[in-house]
């Protein structure tokens, strides 16, 4: 079964939400999310396994600890925060490449990527030892498939674009990934009873947190 983009869009915003992540993260996480699918990408598949780790449990100990090189925490980057620190940060690419380490699917940080590529009106170079990703903001170059972690990810102005991977109109999420995604959505409107509350749900995710 295949979703439209904006289906996909709705059900990743919903399900970062239920993952504990600010309206604010839901919504960049969704957004990127259907950035990838229109590339042809599983992004609902890596949204899923990063909501899986729970790091918005303790998302002090998974962001940028400062923007001193290279970006780094106390154990793996998300790479919902680290994206979204890059885009409000795009002007110090103009400057330097920005370099980090121990980043979690790494994938996820190519939309944020393409944001920071349409604002300096540049392609942007993503890169983990072979792996290598290009964009300009519409565009994406992506010959091999991106690693589920990358030790160190350095994210540079510049880069030429071939073998485009081709536009979709549609995502196709595997059950797998509709059931747990589904299941991470369903915590933003569970009744508070003790076990939602255990899994994460209740109150503290109302809208009007």
């Amino acid at each position: 079964m295949t979703l439209s983009l904006n289906e996909m869009e709705a059900t990743a915003k919903r399900a970062t939400r239920g993952g504990l992540y600010s309206w604010g993260l839901a919504e960049e996480a969704a957004k990127a999310t259907r950035w990838l699918c229109a590339h042809g990408l599983d992004g609902g598949a890596v949204l899923a396994a990063l909501l899986q780790r729970r790091f918005a449990a303790s998302l002090q100990d998974h962001t940028p600890e400062n923007l001193d090189e290279p970006w780094q925490c106390k154990t793996t980057l998300c790479p919902l925060t680290a994206g979204v620190t890059l885009s409000d940060c795009a002007e110090r690419l103009s400057q330097r490449p920005t370099d980090m380490r121990q980043v979690a699917h790494p994938l996820l940080i190519l939309p944020f990527a393409a944001q920071v590529a349409r604002k300096l009106e540049r392609s942007v170079t993503v890169t983990s030892g072979s792996w290598e990703a290009v964009t300009d903001g519409t565009a994406l170059s992506m010959p091999q498939e991106a690693p589920d972690h990358s030790e160190h990810l350095r994210i540079e102005l510049g880069g030429v674009l071939s073998e485009l991977r081709p536009h979709r109109t549609r995502a196709t999420p595997a059950p797998e990934t509709r059931a747990i995604l589904s299941r991470f959505a369903q915590l933003t409107y569970a009744p508070a009873t003790e076990e939602s509350r255990r899994l994460g749900a209740g109150a503290g995710l109302s809208d009007n947190d």
